[in-house]
């Protein structure tokens, strides 16, 4: 099993975090040797994991790879196949059920569907483990409930019956359910599912503001891009262990991310959090010239319409280059911070030869980008045909 950091995420100054027996209040789930499954197959094991309080910590992997599984073990919805769980120092096996809704909320894919219910009142339902058995709400309980609303921008369809409203207006009404229950550790199963864009970035704001205040928060999220941007660590999940755990700019790379979920075609630059179909088949017969992101639309257009195509001149550090790497044919480039080499500016004449059409998407005039012009009036002096 391949563990960045032995296991436990390090903190900020690079020491070991692990456990902290001292302290166990401030280790939000702490898992020792866990293994997970269903019934007697166990499907992940050997799952050693401290996650501390205020971190958001997020679950990636493929389809069946059992980011489901762990959540709903460590939410004791399913029985543990082995190992120990401490919620913030206490065995999770040993809490009583009201002690445990008090620390810990869950969101899960399978959403309720509740009859003749409001979304106020389904949001309502995470007060449950403080009014007693009577189930009344205070005037406190109330204004809980409207926090949470607001927070999850659902005050607007408060009183609208949850089977009515879509699915990720379901996804915010049970969020915020989530939040009423004033959990210090928050489990989310694909809370991102069902949401258009502005919404999925609205909930990952909350879930950082949530963390700022001290909770815990363990997801798991199909959107990797997502996932690399909003996690203080990642969990890698694939096959029978867990396969990488640490920060996302020290386990996500494109090779880890090709390996894990198996990608026969296209490719996912970390950099820029983007996946890539996979090259246009057939012989480039286009050279496209750009500068400073001008490209990617254009590289992007070329392999939906199944043109091969050539790139250059761009410097390696260019926000156009990891795309024309992922989708040109060939990329001629050059080491950023100095002019064009003649020897590089002569390939791309060779190119340019080879090709029927060179494709102009923009690039700014100036003293490194001279070669640039030259190469435009190559083109065109050979004869080429000019787009752009």
């Amino acid at each position: 099993m391949e563990k960045k950091r032995d296991a436990f995420p390090l903190d900020r100054g690079g020491e070991k975090q692990g456990e902290n027996p001292g302290h166990p209040e401030k280790n939000g789930v702490v898992t020792r040797h866990l293994a997970v499954g269903y019934g007697k197959k166990v499907l992940i094991r050997d799952i050693c994991l401290t996650i501390g309080r205020g971190e958001i910590v997020t679950l990636v992997g493929p389809n069946g790879s059992g980011k489901s599984t762990i959540l709903n073990s460590l939410a004791r919805q399913l029985k543990l196949a082995g190992g120990e769980v401490l919620i913030e120092g206490t065995d999770l096996q040993k809490m009583k059920a009201v002690s445990l809704a008090r620390k810990m909320a869950l969101v899960l894919t399978k959403r309720p569907s509740p009859e003749k219910m409001t979304c106020r009142d389904v949001a309502s339902m995470g007060r449950y483990p403080y009014t007693g058995r009577m189930g009344l709400l205070s005037l406190s309980d109330n204004q809980k409930v409207e926090e949470a609303l607001s927070l999850v921008h659902a005050l607007d369809i408060a009183e609208q019956p949850f089977s009515q409203v879509s699915d990720g207006q379901k996804q915010r009404i049970l969020l915020a359910r989530a939040i009423c229950q004033e959990p210090e550790i928050l489990l989310l199963d694909e809370p991102t599912s069902f949401l258009d864009i502005r919404h999925k970035i609205d909930l990952l704001c909350v879930l950082r503001g949530l963390a700022r205040r001290g909770m815990t928060i363990l997801m798991s999220l199909h959107e990797i891009d997502l996932a690399m941007k909003v996690s203080d660590y990642l969990i890698c999940v694939k096959g029978d262990t867990i396969e990488a755990y640490g920060t996302p700019e020290e386990v996500m790379s494109g090779e880890r991310i090709q390996k894990m979920y198996e990608l026969e075609r296209g490719s996912f630059n970390e950099l820029l959090g983007s996946a890539e179909l996979p090259k246009p088949a057939g012989e480039a017969d286009v050279f496209v010239l750009s500068c400073g992101g001008s490209g990617i639309p254009v590289f992007r257009r070329l392999q939906r319409e199944g043109r091969g195509f050539l790139a250059g001149i761009l410097y390696t550090n260019d926000l156009d280059y990891p795309v024309a790497k992922a989708l040109a044919e060939e990329v001629i480039s050059e080491e950023p911070f100095m002019p064009i080499r003649q020897e590089t500016f002569e390939k791309a004449c060779e190119k340019i030869c080879q090709v029927s059409t060179v494709l102009n998407a923009g690039f700014p005039k100036g003293a490194y980008n001279q070669k640039m012009q030259e190469l435009l009036l190559f083109a065109k002096e050979s004869g080429k045909r000019i787009e752009g």
